[in-house]
């Protein structure tokens, strides 16, 4: 990592900042689980906590905004989350902030490859302060026992585990302990910028849904 990381400042001061700046009404978590049964399978934190999703793709995909929207979804939460990024990921900071992404309640890590964001993500679970961890992997490769621990971990803290991958679509997916492979294509509708993530791969739901994911472009998208 590019500096020394303390878990439990990260999320003191996430939260602190998250809290300041929600002002909607709490609701209770039963509330949220119960509204995503009722939706079926969406591109939303409830469906994804305890799993590992990987979102997958080349060239011109959405990968980055759908990820994002899951980051504005917890923020608006008031709950701590985490973006991994390693030297060959697309992470730009001035596209999330542009999305309405808060980056002074965002963690982020910067490691130098794969091995070094995975032992990140393991240190920021085991710290049970995340609601969400992504993993901005690029054409990296995690292995399948260090997929399983982070898994593990998720499961125990309630955490929702997303690796970004530059996978192309016919390719197999990260590893067999992927529960959700998704792609994230850019749309146009009506004039307005949306993203809608396909399922190509659900052990929990089954492939084949899709979610329309409603998000703010960066500028040069508009």
């Amino acid at each position: 990592m590019s500096r020394h990381l303390d878990a439990k400042d990260f999320v003191d001061r996430a939260r602190a900042r998250s809290t300041a700046a929600a002002g909607a009404r709490v609701i209770s978590l039963d509330e949220v689980r119960a509204a995503a049964v009722a939706a079926g399978p969406r591109w939303r934190l409830d469906d994804l906590t305890g799993r590992l999703a990987e979102l997958s793709g080349q060239g011109a995909v959405a990968s980055l905004t759908a990820a994002a929207a899951l980051v504005l979804e917890v923020q608006a939460r008031r709950e701590p989350c985490a973006w991994i990024a390693t030297p060959g990921s697309s992470f730009f900071p001035p596209d999330l902030a542009d999305g309405g992404v808060d980056l002074e309640a965002l963690v982020v890590v910067r490691a130098r490859d794969a091995l070094i964001a995975a032992r990140a993500a393991d240190t920021l679970l085991r710290s049970g302060g995340f609601a969400l961890l992504v993993l901005d992997l690029g054409a990296g490769e995690l292995a399948t026992a260090t997929q399983g621990r982070l898994v593990s971990l998720a499961q125990r803290h309630d955490a929702a585990l997303v690796a970004i991958t530059e996978r192309a679509r016919d390719a197999g997916s990260l590893g067999s302990i992927v529960s959700l492979r998704a792609e994230a294509v850019r749309e146009r509708r009506g004039g307005q910028f949306a993203v809608t993530v396909r399922a190509l791969k659900d052990k929990r739901r089954g492939p084949g849904w899709s979610d329309p994911v409603e998000v703010v472009p960066p500028a040069g998208l508009r």
